[in-house]
C-alpha cells in the first residue's frame, strides 16, 4: 500500500485510516461514496503531487474544499479526493481594498477577517461553504443585488492544471480561463488554490437582518404572498437581497418565512416591505448592526449537516395565479419521513442584471429570481422517497423555468451543459478543450 501512495504529500487518508468514516463525509448526509484515497493538501505542492500521481495511476479526481456539493460531485467512488480545505490562509490589502485568500477558506473565514475590518463581502449564507467553490458556481448571497455575485468581484486565480504547473488567470493573463471559472469553474479546468477579490470600499453603515414570517399560513396564502413577491421584486431597491421560502415542516405545517440583508435603516426596510404587510397574518423582524454580527446571525441558523435533495432553476417570466397555485400545492403534500419541504425564492437582479451574459460564464442574469426546490430528512430509509418527490416536482418547476443553476444542480438532467451555461456552452467547451485536453478533471456533468 505504500508503495501504492508513493508521491502524495500533505495528510493521506485511506480505507484503513481511523479518521476514513468522518473524512469521507459531505455535509449533505445523505452522499454516501468511498473514496480511494483522500489527500489533505496543506501546500499548493501537495494538489501538484496529487494530480501528477492520479494520473500515473488512472486514478479519476475529485476537487473538495468545503463539500457542500448538493448531489456530491466533490467525491465519489474508488477516486483520488483532493482536499484543499486547510489550504485556507487569508490576507487584507486595505491599501488596495484586495483579500487575496488561498481557494480552502470558508465563508465564516472570510466574514471574521472582512467584516472585523470594516468590509462587507458578497458571499453566501451557510458559514462552511467553501469560498472557492460558492464563487466558481457564480455565488448568491444575501449582497449579491448591491455587490453582484460571488464570480463578480474576483479579479485573480491560481490555479493548478492537469500537468501540475501553477496557472495564474485575470483579465489579462489566460483570460479565457479566467472568463470560464467566473461561473463554470467548479470542478472543471483544474484545481483552483488562490484567488484574490476586489472588496467594496470600506463603510460605516449598518446592515439591517431582515425577517418576516406570516401566522395562519394555508396554500391559498402561500400563492398570494409569491404573487406579490412577483409585483415586488422588479422595482427593489438593489440594497435588499431575500430569500422567501414556502415550507411545509414537521410539527408545523405550512409556512412562509423570509430572510435577507438591507443596507439601510430599519424604518426604510420596513417602507419597502409594506406590500407583504397587506397579506394578512404578516409579521415582521427588523435587526441593525454591523455586517459581521448579521452574517454571525445567519450563520448560527445552520446545522453542522443534514440529509437533503435540493435543485434550482430561473425564473425568467411573469406566472398567473394558477400557476403560483400549482407550485404552492407542490409543498402540501411532503414525501413520507421528510421534516422539511420548500420551494424558495432568491432574488436576482440589481448589480447581478447589470453584467452583460456574455461577460462571465454565468449566463442568466436577466434572470428575475431562482425558484429552489429540496426535501430534508433525517431517516437514512426516507432518502429514496424524499429524492424522488424532489424529481417528481422537479419536472414541473423545469417546464415553467428557463436554465438551472450549477450551484444547486441535479443529477440526470439532460442536455446539462445548455441548462448551466445557457449560449455560453459551446465557449465553455472550447476553453475546456485547451486547458484539460485529456479531461483529467471530468466528473458527472462535468464539461465535456
Amino acid at each position: 500500500m505504500l508503495d501504492f501512495l508513493e508521491g502524495l504529500t500533505g495528510e493521506v487518508v485511506t480505507v484503513k485510516d481511523p479518521v476514513y468514516e468522518e473524512a469521507r463525509q459531505e455535509w449533505n448526509r445523505a452522499i454516501n461514496k468511498f473514496p480511494l484515497v483522500i489527500v489533505y493538501c496543506e501546500r499548493k505542492q501537495d494538489v501538484v503531487n496529487a494530480v501528477c500521481w492520479a494520473r500515473k495511476r488512472s486514478v479519476s479526481i475529485r476537487i473538495r474544499s468545503g463539500g457542500h456539493h448538493y448531489e456530491g460531485y466533490s467525491t465519489g467512488d474508488l477516486v483520488l479526493v483532493i482536499d484543499i480545505s486547510r489550504l485556507n490562509a487569508l490576507r487584507l490589502d486595505k491599501r488596495r481594498n484586495l483579500l487575496k485568500m488561498e481557494a480552502g477558506a470558508k465563508n465564516t473565514d472570510i466574514y471574521d477577517l472582512v467584516g472585523s475590518n470594516g468590509y462587507a463581502f458578497p458571499g453566501g449564507t451557510c458559514p462552511t461553504v467553501g469560498v472557492s467553490g460558492f464563487t466558481l458556481g457564480g455565488g448568491w448571497g444575501f449582497s449579491s443585488r448591491l455587490f453582484g455575485l460571488g464570480c463578480d468581484s474576483l479579479v485573480e486565480l491560481e490555479m493548478i492544471d492537469y500537468q501540475g504547473r501553477l496557472i495564474k488567470a485575470n483579465r489579462y493573463c489566460h483570460s479565457d480561463l479566467f472568463w470560464a471559472c467566473r461561473g463554470a469553474g467548479g470542478g472543471n479546468f483544474g484545481v483552483v488554490v488562490g484567488m484574490t477579490f476586489q472588496l467594496p470600499e470600506p463603510t460605516d453603515s449598518r446592515v439591517t437582518l431582515v425577517r418576516f414570517f406570516y401566522v395562519g399560513t394555508t396554500k391559498e396564502k402561500q400563492a398570494k404572498v409569491m404573487s406579490v413577491w412577483q409585483d415586488w421584486l422588479p422595482d427593489l431597491d438593489k440594497r435588499m437581497t431575500v430569500v422567501a421560502s414556502f415550507y411545509h415542516a414537521d410539527g408545523e405545517g405550512l409556512g412562509i418565512y423570509a430572510q435577507g440583508f438591507f443596507y439601510g435603516s430599519p424604518e426604510e426596510a420596513r417602507g419597502i416591505l409594506q406590500p407583504f404587510a397587506e397579506v394578512e397574518g404578516f409579521r415582521v423582524e427588523l435587526e441593525e448592526s454591523s455586517f459581521l454580527e448579521a452574517v454571525k446571525k445567519v450563520e448560527a441558523t445552520y446545522p453542522p449537516s443534514e440529509k437533503f435533495k435540493s435543485t434550482g432553476r430561473f425564473v425568467q417570466r411573469k406566472y398567473s395565479m394558477k400557476e403560483f397555485e400549482n407550485i404552492a400545492a407542490i409543498v402540501q403534500v411532503p414525501a413520507e419521513g421528510s421534516i422539511y419541504a420548500a420551494i424558495s425564492f432568491y432574488a436576482m437582479g440589481g448589480e447581478i442584471r447589470d453584467v452583460c451574459a456574455r461577460e462571465t460564464a454565468f449566463y442568466y442574469r436577466d434572470a428575475k429570481y431562482i425558484m429552489g426546490i429540496q426535501s430534508v430528512w433525517t431517516e437514512d430509509s426516507a432518502a429514496k422517497v424524499n429524492r424522488e418527490w424532489v424529481r417528481e416536482h422537479f419536472d414541473y418547476i423545469k417546464s415553467i423555468t428557463e436554465g438551472s443553476y450549477v450551484n444547486f444542480p441535479i443529477s440526470k438532467l439532460r442536455n446539462y451543459e445548455a441548462e448551466y451555461f445557457g449560449d455560453n456552452a459551446k465557449r465553455l467547451e472550447r476553453v475546456n478543450q485547451k486547458y484539460d485536453p485529456f479531461h483529467v478533471f471530468r466528473f458527472p456533468q462535468g464539461l465535456r
